[in-house]
């Protein structure tokens, strides 16, 4: 099995095991054993999954401003939580493919792997999603129909990324690509790069 055909499984598992709950507070049961890369792509999704339903919360414009500070803290962490997910599965990348001779004529990836892989676990809960609403039987007829046209269009994207991406990564594994790690470094989460934090000492 491809290594999209088996993060798509893992990520559609993880979607329907968070939503036996939906709630945001639900503890992860990672079904995948620890230190493997489908224990790994599973938090990974499960992070994703949690955090789109985060971003609808905060929305509410009923929300108290206070709960709306504690969400918006709570999405900062989850997407410093996501970018170090992606960072560890290109380690593993990097570590699968150590041993390859690199071409003279290898050229680098406007994106990693992992970063690749990372759309592609957000495309799964964009289609689940609109699946939701284009089957939603209190919906209008035309709301059903529009949301059945972006999921078509969202199921051809799905197709297009995982063939690029097995693309990608048949490159790197014959030497005709390399990639490289760049860490993030977002500076406003850090007390010694943000002003406003280090204004506040």
């Amino acid at each position: 099995m491809s290594l999209t055909k088996q993060s798509v499984e893992i990520f559609n598992r993880c979607i329907a095991d968070y939503h036996t709950k939906n709630n945001v507070d639900s503890p992860i049961q990672n079904p995948y054993k620890e230190g493997t890369i489908e224990n790994i792509l599973y938090l990974k999704n499960w992070i994703d999954t949690v955090q789109w339903h985060l971003e609808d919360l905060i929305r509410d414009p009923q929300i108290d401003p206070k709960d709306a500070l504690l969400l918006k803290r709570r999405i900062d962490k989850s997407n410093q939580d996501r970018t170090d997910l992606v960072e560890q599965i290109d380690t593993w990348f990097l570590s699968k493919y150590k041993d390859v001779k690199i071409s003279e004529n290898a050229t680098i990836n406007t994106e990693t792997p992992a970063w690749a892989i990372d759309r592609l676990s957000i495309l799964q809960l964009k289609i689940y999603h609109m699946k939701e609403e284009a089957t939603r039987a209190e919906a209008s007829p035309e709301h059903r129909e529009k949301c059945k046209q972006k999921l078509d269009v969202l199921l051809i994207q799905n197709e297009d990324l995982s063939s690029a991406i097995e693309a990608l990564i048949e490159d790197i594994a014959n030497g005709k690509k390399y990639m490289k790690i760049y860490k993030q470094m977002k500076m406003y989460n850090d007390p010694s790069t943000n002003p406003i934090l280090y204004n506040k000492k």
